[in-house]
């Protein structure tokens, strides 16, 4: 645990005579490709229910299972895997994660056995979270330390990019063409970036035995449990309405449809995340503010503006911008608050991120039978008011004003 003392103090600089003095701009494009490889293959069934459902002679209930149990691995596996395998180096570490990932969804996508099915999503899900609690340690060590949060940003940009286009993507194949080759496709992506991976990214030392913490003492570091709170909490308000856009589109007097408002969304994240980028590194509590009051906003107008297209179209972009960056930005205040035990901290974020999946489909399922679409942006407001509420909170803790004045964030090598 950390001492009472002020709250920059704490924060270790980077201590290593080989650092590096540029961004290796492949190696991070090479991650931020497996963080998009993630993300799609794990939404990417909620876009083919009905194509698999009919082809395996199941509800799309049943099949609905396929995220949930991908979810489960990662909740389940995520925090464990991450702090039995600290100390193993992180390329070999990195491949094994995606060949493991590449063959559960090899099976998955010839599989005609539900059960079976159900069994390689679980294991899909068990690698990804390996590899999401790995994604932004490995960028920060691979990094000059004045580009901690550039390299987030970078990496953090398949995320956004899943959201926006891997999933209608593969959603297309599978109308066009067989479910089955959606996942088929993702496979061969992975084996193309495992190449990418031994090509391109440099190999990185695992964590010291002497820095270790056991994962609960981790959790308990000062910052890391309300960094992590701020996580979930803004993750469920944003999955709450992004989940059931389509019934919240149909009560609005417009004609938008859920692909052309996630295309918007989609394209306007990826400008949320070049701003995080410019800006992470010198104001990262400033931005983080900014950036959930703008969500709360983006909430505000998709309630008001329900008449109009343009206004939807408008709160729409807001939502992207603003949340677009939030996945690097929570990263980096999650990796400063882990400390040299970031690789164990940021292993609880995947766990936090796929818990707010669970709980979405819940709250959003429970407030639509209950209240109708027009709930789902008074949720994300209200949620959105607990996370900026939370965010306050935590400035002495986890929220710094600066990576610069803080000194860094440890790499333990």
């Amino acid at each position: 645990m950390t001492s009472p003392q002020s709250p920059t103090s704490d924060i270790p600089t980077v201590r290593n005579s080989a650092e590096p003095a540029r961004l290796r701009l492949t190696a991070l494009v090479v991650l931020a490709l497996m963080g998009f490889i993630l993300v799609a293959m794990e939404t990417m069934p909620a876009g083919l229910l009905p194509e698999i459902a009919g082809e395996l002679g199941a509800s799309e209930g049943v099949i609905g299972l396929f995220v949930s149990a991908y979810a489960l691995g990662t909740v389940l596996v995520t925090v464990p895997a991450i702090s039995l395998t600290r100390r193993f180096r992180r390329k070999p570490l990195l491949l094994v994660g995606i060949a493991g990932l590449l063959l559960s969804n090899a099976v998955t996508a010839i599989s005609s056995d539900i059960a079976l099915s159900l069994g390689t999503r679980f294991v899909a899900g068990a690698f990804s979270g390996v590899i999401w609690g790995m994604l932004a340690p490995y960028a920060i060590r691979i990094s000059p330390p004045a580009k901690f949060g550039a390299a987030l940003a970078i990496v953090s940009i398949g995320a956004p990019l899943g959201f926006a286009f891997g999933t209608p993507l593969g959603a297309w194949i599978g109308t066009v063409a067989d479910w089955r080759w959606s996942f088929a496709g993702l496979s061969v992506l992975a084996f193309i970036v495992a190449v990418a991976v031994v090509l391109w990214v440099p190999d990185a030392p695992g964590q010291r035995a002497v820095a270790g913490l056991p994962m609960v003492k981790v959790f308990g570091l000062r910052g890391v449990a309300i960094v992590l709170s701020v996580i979930f909490v803004w993750m469920l308000a944003h999955s709450t309405i992004y989940t059931y856009i389509a019934p919240y589109l149909r009560e609005t007097a417009t004609a938008i449809t859920p692909d052309l408002m996630l295309l918007v969304y989609g394209v306007a994240s990826l400008i949320g995340v070049a701003v995080t980028g410019v800006l992470l590194d010198r104001h990262p509590r400033a931005l983080l503010h900014l950036s959930v009051l703008a969500f709360v906003a983006a909430g505000a107008a998709l309630l008001a503006g329900q008449a109009s297209a343009p206004a939807l179209l408008a709160a729409a972009a807001l939502w992207g911008v603003s949340f677009g960056g939030a996945s690097p930005q929570l990263q980096s205040a999650l990796t400063r608050a882990g400390g040299e035990n970031s690789d164990v901290a940021n292993s609880f974020l995947p766990v936090a991120f796929n818990l707010a999946i669970f709980a979405a489909g819940i709250l959003g399922a429970g407030l639509l039978g209950a209240y109708g679409g027009m709930s789902l942006p008074g949720a994300m407001i209200v949620l959105g008011a607990v996370a900026l509420i939370l965010t306050l909170a935590g400035r002495r803790s986890a929220f710094l004003p600066s990576t610069h004045r803080s000194g860094g964030i440890q790499d333990a090598r």
